[in-house]
């Protein structure tokens, strides 16, 4: 193994770590989210919804949290998210209000 290979392999991690959801299209995560999710988050919180992520006390704070949650919402709505859809409401999420790296 040259030390480029051995370079690449040690950094591995790092570039996992670096984009909780690299494999998720924010884009797309934002037309799921405002078809999925906003009417039940404005049932909870009023206005248009977004407050519930910007609470002080919010309950997300972590990336697999967030997964987590959606997965939770996914499962009680039965909004029929697939996981890749899951993901891309995730790096939506984590673009406009948490910031997770």
């Amino acid at each position: 193994m040259n030390k480029t290979t051995a370079a690449l392999i040690l950094l591995l991690p790092l570039a996992a770590t670096a984009a909780p959801f690299a494999k998720g299209n924010p884009k797309e995560g934002r037309k799921l989210h405002d078809a999925k999710c906003v009417v039940c988050h404005q049932r909870l919180v009023g206005g248009d919804g977004t407050e519930i992520y910007k609470r002080i006390d919010r309950k997300i704070s972590t990336p697999q949290a967030l997964l987590q949650r959606i997965a939770a919402c996914n499962a009680q709505i039965n909004a029929g998210l697939f996981p890749e859809d899951e993901e891309n409401i995730a790096a939506h999420l984590n673009r406009q209000y948490y910031k997770f790296k």
